[in-house]
């Protein structure tokens, strides 16, 4: 603004040697004091907004490059035998897990997926920058794919998850239910439980390649709400008309950034370009309360491609009664109980909870305690 000001009497001193205007005090003071709101007005417009951090360009080439390793593997035919192996194989579900730190639920984790290896895989997403303390329970050896720093209020989260989705694919062709999982979510039943109540959901009917066949399609548990208080400010997070004209207002949704994605699902993520190229787009740094990217990719990309194929909420128990910057409530170790697991798997929807989040690292000595007489307890 100084230089701004130093430019324009320079200006004003130029008109005046040519015009002889006689200098004056009181002209420069007016001359600086018309000039400051016009500087106000005009620096917004020629000065770029202060945004938050983007997502680095040598991340999206690798990210782009196994995107398209998984659309091609996940094709029919494609993956090396995929459709051989698959048929030898029953439905898997891949377990997902997000993490920027110790992952302090392993051990109650590795007591569900106990006995069940042919139905599931496990898989790890944790921020290179987290320094793991990691129990070398089975299930989790070796399960970490290779990680990008994530941060919060950011599309990173966004593309950790995609990241997840796609070695998912590319790994078993066997997996047809993809659950992200968050460092603080537990399991609130058995694995048999789980494994049913997802695989025998009824599907929605859907046409086949032969014209007038139909076929019932597995549905994604994934949250999709429109109409939210506070979705407009959402929307308009990373500026007023930038998400135009690929997602319009009316077709931005919000929803719970943890899901359970049917396969051909988890192929529509990973095969994007359109939306994300939207999505990617860092937040303004003004607007920072109103970043949540992670909570919106996902349902609208699904709203807009299949509305029909999910089922509009999640399966995952989230807290929000008493959230604290954004963050849902945190159940610590004097609360856990055999009544807050029952009410834990209380839903409206069709189904039971699942998983539950969030809990703190030292909920895991009395989450153990009731593992089976409780939590694994059909």
């Amino acid at each position: 603004m100084v230089v701004m000001a130093r430019v324009l009497c320079r200006i004003w001193e130029q008109g005046r040697e040519r015009t002889m205007i006689p200098s004056s005090p009181f002209l420069v003071s007016f001359f600086l004091l018309v000039s400051v709101p016009v500087l106000f007005v005009l620096a917004p417009r020629i000065l770029p907004p202060k945004t938050l951090p983007s997502i680095p360009d040598r991340d999206e080439v690798d990210d782009l490059a196994l995107f398209r390793r998984a659309t091609l593997a996940s094709a029919e035919g494609g993956g090396g035998g995929g459709l051989r192996r698959r048929a030898a194989s029953p439905p898997k579900i891949a377990f997902m897990f997000l993490t920027n730190s110790d992952l302090s639920f392993a051990v109650l984790w590795e007591q569900f997926f106990r006995g069940h290896e042919r139905l599931f895989n496990v898989y790890v997403h944790a921020d290179p920058s987290a320094r793991l303390l990691l129990t070398p329970t089975p299930s989790f050896r070796g399960r970490f794919i290779p990680a990008k720093a994530t941060q919060r209020g950011s599309p990173t989260l966004i593309s950790a998850a995609r990241r997840l989705l796609a070695d998912a694919l590319i790994d078993d062709p066997a997996n047809a239910f993809f659950a992200l999982i968050s460092q603080h979510c537990i399991p609130l039943h058995s694995f048999r439980f789980t494994y049913q109540t997802v695989l025998s959901a009824p599907g929605a009917w859907a046409p086949t390649h032969s014209e007038g066949v139909l076929r019932r399609r597995h549905r994604s548990f994934i949250e999709i709400l429109a109409g939210e208080p506070a979705l407009w400010d959402r929307y308009v997070a990373r500026g007023d008309d930038v998400m135009l004209p690929e997602v319009p207002f009316d077709q931005f949704r919000a929803g719970s950034q943890f899901f359970i994605l049917a396969r051909r699902h988890a192929v529509t993520i990973v095969r994007d370009r359109r939306l994300w190229k939207k999505f990617k787009m860092p937040c303004l740094k003004s607007r920072e309360d109103s970043c949540y990217p992670e909570e919106h990719y996902f349902p609208t990309v699904l709203e807009m491609q299949d509305p029909e194929g999910c089922t509009r909420y999640t399966l995952t128990r989230v807290n929000w009664t008493d959230s604290v910057g954004g963050h849902p409530h945190t159940y610590r170790p004097p609360e856990i109980s055999s009544n807050l697991i029952k009410m834990l798997r209380k839903s409206n929807s069709t189904y039971s909870y699942l998983f539950a989040r969030k809990f703190s690292p030292d909920c895991l000595r009395p989450l153990l305690d009731l593992s089976d007489s409780v939590l694994f307890r059909d």
